[in-house]
């Protein structure tokens, strides 16, 4: 039983509170930097009540940064990476907990290893195959003579090449793999009393039938809390767009990459003062998307971290 005190509620509030200024504060300057004018942000003064030229700097961070496309593939990118992974960490999932086969409790800590490779120290790998995605499949030919025999036979060289750069395609599918996302769904699965799988195969269901029609009705609070921390983890990656889109020009990039654009090495009105308020305002914008995704998906993404009844 826990003990209730005036003065531990006094506390625990008071730390609450000292939190809660930790995370909004920064939130707060940079809402009112984006208000603000070239002269009034930089001059050495902290500024804590808003300006009045919030939507003039939203406009020009918009037009400067080409927001309209970027937020679009940044949301292309985000959805179809948060939807990937939650599709293939719960098949994943499935197979290592309800079907048996040697090899499956090896096979999930190999999966669960790979949480210490993250993506920055596989990059150039990922990067080579997104370029060519049949270069491993070229490898193994040249290696075991299959090219040279074409070659020899047909007068061909065989030369198989599928460039994902520059497209959705690249940006989404090498980061949908996550091994996050199987521990977690593999965790749930175990939880499932097995009386539930014998009752579907005395009503004649299958692995698949079982699958969508019982453990998924059971797995949404789970699959929104995925959802949620992946749509956050894709919309807010920087290295991987930078590299995967060289066309700028043409595909574009997504918005986290083209915020760069806004940071002020030289001001726009040539009077070479840094225009952090454009700056600012553009961060605003790139912002409200996976705001927006957390305080629609907050309280599905809590019940799936918490819940435990079946």
């Amino acid at each position: 039983m826990i003990e209730k005190s005036p003065y531990l509620n006094v506390v625990t509030y008071s730390v609450l509170g000292f939190g809660a200024l930790m995370v909004l504060l920064p939130l707060w300057m940079v809402f009112v930097g984006a208000s603000l004018t070239v002269r009034e942000i930089n001059i050495p003064e902290i500024h804590l009540i808003p300006g009045v030229h919030l939507f003039d700097n939203i406009v020009a961070a918009w037009q400067r940064g080409h927001l309209g496309g970027r937020l679009f593939n940044s949301l292309v990118m985000s959805l179809g990476v948060a939807s990937g992974k939650v599709a293939i960490s719960a098949l994943t999932a499935f197979g290592l907990v309800y079907f048996r086969f040697p090899g499956r409790t090896l096979i999930f800590w190999l999966i669960f290893i790979t949480l210490m490779l993250p993506l920055e120290v596989r990059i150039v790998p990922t990067y080579a195959v997104a370029a060519n995605a049949f270069w491993p499949f070229q490898s193994v030919f040249d290696v075991i003579g299959l090219t040279d025999g074409i070659e020899h036979l047909f007068g061909l060289r065989l030369a198989l090449e599928w460039n994902l750069l520059n497209s959705y395609t690249g940006l989404i599918l090498p980061l949908v793999a996550t091994a996050t996302g199987t521990f977690l769904y593999r965790q749930f699965f175990l939880t499932v009393p097995d009386e539930l799988l014998e009752a579907a195969r005395m009503d004649g269901a299958g692995p698949f039938r079982f699958l969508t029609e019982f453990l998924f009705p059971l797995s949404r609070a789970n699959m929104a809390a995925l959802f949620t921390i992946m749509f956050l983890y894709a919309w807010n990656q920087y290295l991987w767009p930078l590299l995967a889109t060289p066309d700028r020009a043409g595909f574009g990039t997504t918005a986290v990459v083209e915020l760069k654009l806004l940071a002020p090495t030289v001001s726009t009105n040539g009077g070479g003062t840094p225009d952090w308020n454009v700056a600012m305002a553009g961060c605003l914008i790139v912002m409200l998307p996976p705001l927006l995704v957390v305080a629609f998906m907050q309280r599905h993404f809590i019940r799936g971290l918490i819940a435990t009844e079946k």
